[in-house]
């Protein structure tokens, strides 16, 4: 697997494989005007760790995380219920495309210090990934690299 095009296409299947269950690839977005009190739950309801912030056009301004909430909410003793997304949120998107490979998508993660990376293709949300599903693209690789060698090893 060389790109975030590939990964985004396997994703439901490793789903499936590692959780026996259908799990939703949507993107979730929130109003950037929402409180975080709505954007929390949504990201209980949904067990998701972030949600893309929309401006009043439906386009993407920001994306707001866990972390956010966690670091710019809950530590400075906000309220939730008063406190919007667009209080919080990261409005410096850094984001890929399908075409970006995935050793520079984890470079960029890694760089940046984010979990969440949304995929854009001119100019539309096209998906996001996370670390997580980095991890998984590499235990799939591995996984078909060991049962190279232990079919070489075995049959000569």
């Amino acid at each position: 697997m060389h790109t975030v095009s590939q990964l985004l296409n396997n994703k439901q299947h490793w789903n499936d494989e590692h959780y026996n269950a259908h799990r939703d690839e949507r993107v979730y977005t929130i109003p950037q005007g929402s409180s975080i009190l709505d954007a929390a739950r949504m990201m209980n309801e949904h067990h998701i760790g972030s949600l893309i912030a929309t401006d009043t056009f439906g386009d993407v301004s920001g994306i707001v995380s866990e972390r956010d909430i966690l670091t710019r909410v809950v530590a400075s003793e906000r309220s939730p219920t008063e406190t919007i997304v667009s209080d919080v949120m990261t409005s410096d998107l850094i984001s890929c495309t399908p075409a970006t490979p995935i050793a520079q998508a984890k470079d960029m993660m890694r760089q940046k210090r984010i979990r969440h990376l949304p995929v854009i293709d001119k100019g539309s949300l096209v998906g996001m990934i996370s670390i997580g599903d980095l991890n998984a693209a590499s235990n799939a690789d591995l996984t078909i690299e060991v049962k190279a060698m232990r079919e070489y090893i075995t049959q000569g």
